[in-house]
């Protein structure tokens, strides 16, 4: 075996999460290892975006304009057949007030292969070590902490790296979760999905022809995720009591679970299934929503689905895939600054996180009663907010991604951007001396209580004792006062 290689972080996992954390680490100047087991692109369900991801991770990892270029489908919103309204009804991003001042109010229907390759690319170019084709064993273990991995590489070769953090954004199947803490599933969401590809659907009329469409029928509810003028994403989501109704042949399962919802029905008509390609079978996914006992241990991080996933009516798995990296990166750059101890930031990455995925959680739980109208969930979010802005604003910044995120984060986005691409296309110091000087404390945010580090209203901390994000976002540091 050879000897092992040294970095600063090592991260399992291609896809956004691990992508994302990978590059905002990297953008800091540390050394960053990447492990993907497969080769890109590969395939991966969905996805419908948030405008969290879209206008302000996507900004900071330099990655907005490709995606802009790219031709996915826009989405201002979603629609719902859902609660005791028979007809469909909707929102729009451009509700939150926030969003819409940033120009924010939309994000993207994408097909994952080509997500994913975008970011995966953009990785390599930041400077991260991308190798694909290589297959994470176990962590190494060094007197409770851990030092590094086990892999296999492309050529079949068992090899080591050591680095002073691990993160795992590897996904449900992850290798390494037990590692951190138990799996605990949702026993509310044991819920199976059955899901395929059609050719030449139909679309809901004007702006809503991009929005992901959300409709519910007696055995549970469709997803409806256009994903390009001919392509879209259709899921059944089966309650379990129903599932055995998944034991016959899938395709008579699917038209049978089509045939119960009128609105899906109208929609598929002139369509035809996909059966050739990547496209081409029908998937199964059960037990899908789940979190861990804990997110992190010295040394190891879990990011994305390797620490939760909830039912994805909201749409909510890149969202809370990106999200959660960027709070990881934060942390791992903190502690590697040595700002912040390590128990301190990766605490503080902890309870923002959960507290994302509690808040979707619990007005999951809510929504799922479809014996109410649209305003009992409207206000069923602003309580769990709890926010005196109006119920329909509460209700889609809730959906939106937008719940726990510091309200200027696509301010500081749009700085970093800035400052990336002065650099991109200069290439001088004085570029580069700027990017670095976001990264370095304001010494107004730390002596002046009750002023920003942009000399606006201070960010309060989510929880007594908690941290607060830097100038540069890509760290935390202590609050003023």
């Amino acid at each position: 075996m050879t000897a092992p290689e040294t970095f600063d972080l090592i991260v399992i996992g291609g896809g956004p999460a691990g992508s994302t954390a990978s590059t905002l680490v990297a953008l800091q100047g540390h050394r960053v290892l990447l492990l993907e087991k497969e080769p890109f692109p590969r395939y991966q369900i969905g996805e419908s975006l948030l405008p969290l991801t879209i206008h302000a991770i996507c900004l900071m990892l330099g990655v907005l304009d490709e995606i802009k270029h790219a031709s996915f489908v826009p989405k201002f919103g979603g629609v719902f057949r859902w609660g005791t309204r028979e007809e469909p009804w909707h929102f729009t991003f451009g509700t939150v007030r926030d969003l819409e001042k940033a120009g924010a109010g939309y994000a993207y229907q994408v097909e994952r292969s080509r997500f994913d390759q975008i970011l995966l690319n953009n990785a390599r170019r930041r400077g991260v070590d991308v190798r694909e084709q290589h297959a994470v064993i176990h962590p190494l273990l060094d007197d409770g902490r851990v030092t590094g991995v086990r892999f296999v590489d492309a050529a079949g070769r068992e090899r080591t790296a050591r680095a002073r953090f691990v993160v795992d954004a590897s996904g449900n199947a992850s290798p390494l979760y037990r590692h951190v803490g138990r799996r605990v599933y949702s026993e509310f969401f044991r819920n199976v999905a059955l899901f395929c590809y059609f050719h030449n659907a139909g679309r809901m009329p004007g702006d809503q022809a991009g929005s992901v469409l959300s409709a519910a029928f007696n055995e549970g509810w469709f997803w409806f995720i256009p994903l390009s003028d001919t392509l879209t994403s259709v899921g059944a989501v089966i309650a379990r009591e129903h599932a055995d109704r998944l034991q016959q042949d899938h395709e008579s399962a699917m038209r049978g679970f089509i045939d119960s919802c009128p609105l899906i029905k109208k929609l598929l008509s002139p369509a035809t299934r996909v059966t050739e390609g990547p496209y081409g079978r029908f998937r199964v996914r059960k037990d899908y929503s789940y979190t861990t006992t804990h997110f992190w241990r010295p040394g190891l991080v879990l990011v994305g689905d390797a620490a939760c996933f909830i039912d994805p009516i909201f749409s909510s798995g890149v969202h809370l895939a990106t999200y959660s990296a960027l709070l990881a990166a934060r942390s791992i750059n903190t502690a590697l600054r040595g700002d912040v101890d390590e128990r301190r930031a990766f605490t503080e990455f902890e309870h923002r996180y959960r507290a994302e995925f509690e808040n979707v959680y619990a007005f999951l739980v809510s929504f799922y009663d479809v014996h109410q109208d649209e305003r009992s969930y409207f206000w069923r979010a602003r309580k769990i907010l709890k926010t005196t802005e109006p119920e329909n604003e509460a209700f889609v910044r809730l959906i939106s991604g937008f719940s726990t995120v510091e309200s200027n984060i696509f301010e500081t986005a749009s700085r970093v951007s800035a400052q990336m691409k002065a650099f991109e296309m200069s290439e001088s110091r004085e570029s580069l001396c700027r990017i670095e000087e976001l990264a370095r404390p304001n010494p107004k945010a730390i002596r002046a209580p009750g002023q920003s580090a942009d000399g606006g209203p201070p960010e309060s901390p989510s929880r007594p004792g908690g941290l607060v994000t830097s100038r540069d976002g890509f760290h935390w540091m202590i609050p003023a006062g």
